[in-house]
């Protein structure tokens, strides 16, 4: 259900770039924004992992130089049948991690200094089995190329249009291009429904992370503990530098939740931390944990 829901806002999303193209360029703009849309997936699916991991200036480690880590990553790995991934430390002290890459063969897993420094061992796992969940599933590429789609083309446009409504630049009594109607659309709905489309995609994989990541490390209650932990530090703790509203629903706690940036369910890139903690304990009860 999650897939054909992913799927369907995944087609929701190109459809708005496409209809916000219409409104400001008529059939030449939406005709373009297709070609935009296309060529981000393309650009997105190829250098997402590099672009995301400079973003937080993210060190690469192996087994030499973190062979507990690396170790723990490699054994979750061949748990979930997958590939090693790339390992990487991100130099900040709020518990955090995310993973990223095109597929599995090129994937990438992140924790932060805090997160190492803030949970116990297992609880790590638990962590890293959410985020190789994602990896195994793709998440990582869908996600990137919404967060793309709609922090990128979509937000730069409605820009464009708002100052070109400023100065007038398209205005005419027989045009077809949407008029007034269609700037306003342009400017503040298109924005706002890419803007959920992308964290509802988010909330949509986290669910399916989680109970996979629980079957992953064998225990389900330590994936909890850990969200426990995370979710109070990014309430009370330090923000995870360089997070925008773009990248927040990549890491397994939005590490904004503390900042005034979100403020309601709707707007939340990830679902209700307790709700999910619920879900795994149900999750460890039914595995005898």
């Amino acid at each position: 259900m999650n897939t054909l829901k992913t799927t369907v806002l995944m087609a929701l999303l190109m459809g708005i770039m496409i209809a916000v193209g219409g409104a400001f360029g008529g059939r030449g703009g939406a005709m373009l924004m297709l070609i935009i849309s296309l060529g981000f997936n393309f650009v997105t699916y190829w250098f997402s992992d590099s672009i995301v991991l400079k973003m937080y200036d993210a060190r690469e480690v192996d087994r030499n130089s973190a062979p507990e880590l690396y170790g723990l990553v490699e054994r979750l790995a061949a748990n979930a049948e997958l590939p090693m991934p790339r390992v990487y430390i991100v130099n900040s002290g709020a518990p955090n991690a995310f993973a990223t890459g095109r597929n599995p063969s090129h994937a990438a897993v992140a924790v932060t200094t805090g997160l190492m420094n803030t949970l116990d061992y297992e609880e790590i796992g638990g962590v890293l089995a959410h985020e190789l969940s994602h990896v195994k599933h793709r998440d990582t590429l869908i996600s990137c190329v919404a967060a793309a789609m709609a922090g990128g083309v979509i937000s730069t446009i409605a820009n464009i249009a708002q100052w070109a409504a400023i100065f007038g630049v398209g205005r005419s009594d027989d045009d077809d291009n949407g008029g007034f109607l269609g700037m306003i659309v342009t400017i503040v709905i298109a924005p706002i429904a890419a803007a959920l489309i992308q964290m509802a995609i988010s909330r949509s994989r986290e669910y399916d992370a989680d109970k996979a990541g629980g079957q992953i490390c064998g225990n389900p209650n330590a994936l909890a503990n850990a969200l426990e932990k995370i979710e109070y530090y990014s309430l009370h703790g330090p923000t995870l530098a360089h997070s925008t509203t773009s990248t927040a629903h990549m890491c397994i706690i939005n590490p904004l939740a503390g900042s005034k940036q979100t403020f309601i369910n709707l707007f939340s890139t990830h679902p209700p931390t307790q709700e999910r903690i619920a879900r795994l304990r149900q999750q460890a009860l039914a595995m005898g944990k």
